[in-house]
């Protein structure tokens, strides 16, 4: 390969100005998003405040419904991918080479594992209520629609979606919510200890 063709690679070989500058403004997002990984609760509740704000700027503005539907349709999305098994049951059922979700109280404890993990989903989320913000700083977005169709066309929506996933978690007896690992109660020890 001849020198300078190599992507961000200046004419002299060496990565160019603007490459070395995304790069590092990469390696920083990256860094912060390590450091917000364990604070789960913290990272929801700015999130919501995002969601709150932008919410209230769209009130304000007495526009962009358009754009607050999609982020509605698109935060379902997530959702829905959120409460769903990373292997779908149901195309288990029909493969008889392989295995499948315990359906019965003797059968072997497979953890859930989710299709869009809690960090995926929370960083989705907010990338999509900020890039919602963004689109309300610009009038070709606010196009004019008559917003209580809107509302009620979502509601049905939802309600269709989460009765169809609830209807899957029912057949396939799975629940997406865990309380940490299960704890079982040993034997009392009530002889007496050797070093006495």
């Amino acid at each position: 390969m001849s020198e300078g063709d190599s992507v961000g690679d200046s004419v002299h070989g060496k990565p160019s100005v603007v490459y070395r500058f995304f790069t590092r403004l990469g390696q920083i997002y990256q860094s912060w998003l390590d450091k917000s990984t364990p604070y789960t609760a913290v990272r929801w509740v700015v999130t919501l405040g995002l969601s709150f704000v932008y919410m209230i700027r769209v009130y304000l503005l007495q526009g962009w419904y358009i754009v607050t539907y999609a982020l509605g349709i698109y935060h379902l999305n997530l959702f829905i991918a959120f409460l769903s098994p990373k292997v779908d049951p149901s195309l288990m059922e029909d493969s008889d080479d392989g295995p499948s979700l315990p359906t019965k109280q003797n059968e072997e404890f497979r953890p859930f594992i989710r299709r869009l993990p809690e960090f995926k989903f929370w960083h989705a989320a907010t990338k999509g209520i900020l890039v919602a913000m963004v689109c309300t700083f610009f009038e070709a977005f606010n196009v004019p629609v008559f917003w209580p169709i809107l509302v009620m066309y979502f509601i049905m929506l939802f309600c269709i979606t989460m009765k169809r996933q609830i209807k899957h978690m029912i057949k396939y007896r799975y629940i997406p919510f865990t309380h940490g690992k299960r704890r079982y109660k040993g034997k009392e020890d009530v002889g007496k200890t050797f070093a006495s």
